[in-house]
């Protein structure tokens, strides 16, 4: 019997079985008898090699004619069987009114909108208010208000996204904001003292990411400015802080450091929450991890805002958001935060 016989009979035993099939299950087994990569019809084309080139033409045209045919039979006869299941049992199911209803998959504010939302209301507590900003800046504000010169790195193609844009008419150039301290600036161009603000949003620096650095995070910064402000007030208000949103147990550290638009400066660092100051790979094995810089504002930038600095005085502080969460929770890697994952996620409904 020549292959173009056998498919033809193939056919009619194949629509024969398939009428008999009466369950999902026998439809399953006949769907891989006649469709599957080992069926029937696989074992008859096997037998191709041994034709001319015309009688194989003419057996591949027999062959995808019979398999396109049988593929919809198939298809019809599936959804017919799977609409009389659902018939059948759904006649057969009663409801019980007096259930609770299925509950909806709620959604929740992501972790590091919630250590945003809970530091800004320690700070509003305190007495600060609540600013923001442009995220797309002047380095006017950005940098020279600030007592940053033009010869500072951080103004380096290779530590800013500057804006393809020309300057305006007083020189000024766009790019995106590094920190929030713009807005502080002006504030104090607007305002007189008293003057007591916080400032979150999101910045932008041109740097690699690691465990600990982003490309583009959320951060807050304060500014306090009046009369007879001191150190010990910027201390204070900063342990404040780390008491109610780390507990009273976890320990706080200040450093001298050098910031351009404060003096003096420091750094504020909080004790590992993974390794509790024994040294691992988030905190690169100093057991600390610093959270925010800060210091006293620097005489002239009080005085580039009009603010008379023998008067006045006030200090400043600056923190990214996605490390505060990080050091609260023990978490190894920043990224975390920003993968999509919710499994991750999920943890902090």
């Amino acid at each position: 019997m020549d292959i173009k016989q056998q498919i033809i009979e193939l056919r009619t035993q194949a629509l024969e079985e398939l009428s008999r099939a009466d369950t999902l299950a026998e439809l399953e087994e006949w769907r891989v008898r006649y469709l599957g990569k080992k069926s029937r019809l696989t074992e008859i084309l096997r037998g191709l090699a041994t034709l001319s080139i015309e009688e194989r033409k003419e057996a591949g045209a027999v062959s995808n004619s019979f398999k396109q045919e049988i593929e919809e039979a198939y298809r019809q006869k599936e959804k017919l069987r799977r609409i009389d299941t659902l018939g059948s049992s759904s006649s057969k199911e009663t409801i019980d009114i007096s259930l609770p209803g299925r509950p909806f998959a709620r959604g929740h504010l992501h972790p590091v909108a919630q250590a945003l939302n809970e530091i800004v209301a320690i700070f509003t507590a305190m007495g600060f208010q609540v600013l923001e900003g442009p995220e797309v800046e002047w380095d006017y504000y950005n940098f020279d208000m600030l007592n940053m010169p033009k010869e500072h790195p951080a103004r380096a193609a290779t530590d800013t996204f500057w804006l393809d844009a020309p300057p305006n008419e007083k020189g000024w150039q766009m790019l995106l904001r590094t920190h929030t301290s713009p807005m502080q600036v002006r504030t104090m161009e607007k305002s007189k003292p008293p003057i007591r603000i916080v400032v979150p949003g999101i910045v932008h620096r041109y740097e690699a990411t690691d465990a600990t650095h982003l490309s583009m995070f959320s951060q807050i910064e304060g500014l306090a400015v009046d009369e007879g402000i001191c150190m010990a007030d910027l201390k204070g208000t900063l342990h404040e802080f780390a008491r109610r949103f780390f507990g009273p147990d976890r320990r706080v550290r200040f450093r001298c450091d050098f910031f351009p638009y404060v003096e003096p400066g420091a750094e504020m660092a909080v004790e590992c929450a993974v390794c509790h100051g024994g040294g691992c790979r988030l905190c690169g094995g100093a057991g600390w991890i610093e959270v925010l810089g800060s210091g006293m504002v620097h005489p002239r930038v009080l005085e580039g805002v009009g603010i008379d600095p023998k008067k006045y005085s006030g200090f400043a502080f600056g923190m990214g958001i996605e490390r505060i969460p990080l050091l609260k929770y023990g978490i190894e890697d920043i990224r975390l935060f920003y993968g999509n994952d919710l499994r991750f996620l999920r943890q902090f409904r």
